[in-house]
């Protein structure tokens, strides 16, 4: 599953040297490095969570362990960090279900837009088999094993220059959108130009202008400090995203089962703490970006749903398999 790109063979030997050095090792003192790669900013509470694993295996696996975080895409870009993952040269990222999708393309439909009704909506499907059923298959497929979920948050829209209010509004608008299929599809649903672009290279494209605007969730918004590069914020929120911890199978095994115990309960305590405190962020982030300067804008929302799903499930449903969809929206 999922074809290499040959373009991009230039690139990953070029940064051979670089992630060598992640690979799991024995230090002198026998700690065993799990480097792990995050693209959110330093601030953002993704890579905030990867300090607090770290802090709380080093004081429960008595030297065995070392985690070691690398955010703000240090290590490469998403879809290179998972293959890095894959092939065993980095430990450990985070990464969206719908990227993850383009390895296992069953996975992309929990990052689908306007699947989930509510985040209640998604816990419940996550927590239910479906996630080990996934799961089955990306360690089978890619060597990967999740062993985290964590709530992202509600995407919402921003622009440059133009105050969107309905779909009709976007079309022609150049929108960033992750290097995925699904997002793809939505962007153009809308009448948008799909410009697929990395999360680390997005603060110059906004400033540039070379899209006209992007879509995330209120606490990459502002720990990306993009409402300083946009002038409206679109309350869309179509789609609610959970991010997967992913960690290379094999470097998985090799830690002790003990160890490994320890690891998960270090990443469940830390997500749960992610969790609450994006859900604390979307909280308040949208007065905060008003008394910053950004217009926003209560959107016709059904206008943005309707024509996504009259096209996107019919689209993917081969590539998530017949029923999926629906099976989803009966939990």
């Amino acid at each position: 599953m999922g074809i290499r790109d040959p373009s991009r063979r230039g690139v990953l030997a070029g940064g051979a040297a670089l992630v060598a050095a992640a690979l799991p090792r024995r230090a002198a003192a026998q700690a065993t490095v799990l480097r792990w790669a995050e693209n959110q900013a330093a601030s953002h509470p993704a890579a905030q969570m990867i300090e607090r694993v770290a802090k709380e295996v080093k004081e429960k696996a008595g030297g065995r362990l070392e985690v070691q975080g690398f955010p703000g895409g240090q290590l490469g870009g998403s879809r290179d960090v998972v293959e890095a993952v894959s092939s065993g040269a980095i430990t450990m990222t985070t990464e969206g279900a719908a990227l993850l999708g383009q390895f296992v393309p069953q996975l992309s439909i929990i990052e689908a837009p306007y699947i989930w009704k509510d985040a209640a909506h998604m816990q419940r499907a996550l927590n239910s088999p479906l996630l080990e059923e996934l799961n089955k298959l990306l360690v089978e497929r890619r060597g990967l094993r999740m062993v985290g979920v964590t709530y992202y948050g509600q995407r919402h829209l921003t622009t440059g220059n133009k105050a969107v209010k309905t779909a009709a509004d976007m079309q022609g608008f150049k929108l960033r959108v992750p290097e995925v299929d699904t997002f793809k599809a939505m962007a153009e649903a809308w009448g948008a130009r799909a410009t697929p672009l990395n999360f680390n290279e997005l603060y110059l494209a906004l400033s540039q202008g070379a899209v006209d605007g992007q879509e995330n969730p209120l606490p990459t918004i502002a720990s990306g400090k993009l409402n300083e590069v946009q002038k409206y914020l679109v309350l869309t929120g179509h789609i609610i995203t959970p991010r997967l911890v992913v960690v290379n199978e094999r470097a998985w095994r090799a830690i002790p089962e003990a160890d490994r115990a320890i690891l998960k309960a270090a990443i469940d305590s830390a997500a749960a703490w992610q969790d609450k405190e994006i859900a604390s962020q979307e909280a308040t982030l949208v007065e905060t970006f008003r008394k910053g300067g950004m217009t926003v804008i209560e959107p016709d929302v059904e206008s943005f749903r309707k024509p996504v799903l009259a096209s996107v499930p019919a689209k993917f449903e081969s590539k998530w398999g017949k029923g999926l969809w629906e099976r989803i929206q009966e939990m």
